[in-house]
């Protein structure tokens, strides 16, 4: 095997760790709000946001980050993560007098940052997205370029 063999080989497999641990924060947030949803539904009243925002922030909690984690249309669920931490970051951790309040700042435009990577990259060749198209799937096209 040659090293580009080799090192294709390798970013294959780091694409799919990657993709995994930056889904793991998500799909387990989203799993702790749909888990008490009376007590998100609470909290998210507190914060001044209705029902339905708590409901869609789970949805795309789940549906995203099970869509980056298994790479299917991952451009699309990183996109979307991306843009819900550049969101949560500026409307909700923007108190720079609490370190606590910048570490989160700082931590959602990391993770906002390795989503837009993503989406430049693709998910690679470890994905549903890969065997779709190695199957000559019939997705739309505007579907296919998210994969």
């Amino acid at each position: 095997m040659d090293s580009a063999s080799s090192w294709s080989q390798l970013a294959d497999f780091i694409l799919v760790l990657g993709r995994l641990l930056l889904s793991l924060i998500f799909l387990h947030e989203g799993s702790v709000l749909a888990s008490d949803i009376s007590a998100t539904v609470d909290t998210f009243a507190k914060l001044g946001l209705a029902a339905p925002v708590a409901f869609a922030v789970i949805a795309l909690q789940l549906a995203a980050g099970l869509s980056v984690a298994a790479g299917f249309l991952s451009r699309l669920g990183a996109l979307a993560l991306a843009f819900f931490c550049l969101a949560t970051a500026l409307l909700f951790h923007t108190n720079f007098d609490s370190q606590n309040e910048l570490l989160h700042f700082e931590k959602d435009l990391a993770i906002a940052g390795g989503m837009f990577v993503l989406v430049a990259s693709g998910a690679g060749s470890i994905s549903i997205d890969s065997l779709l198209r190695k199957r000559g799937s019939s997705l739309h096209p505007w579907l296919r370029a998210m994969m």
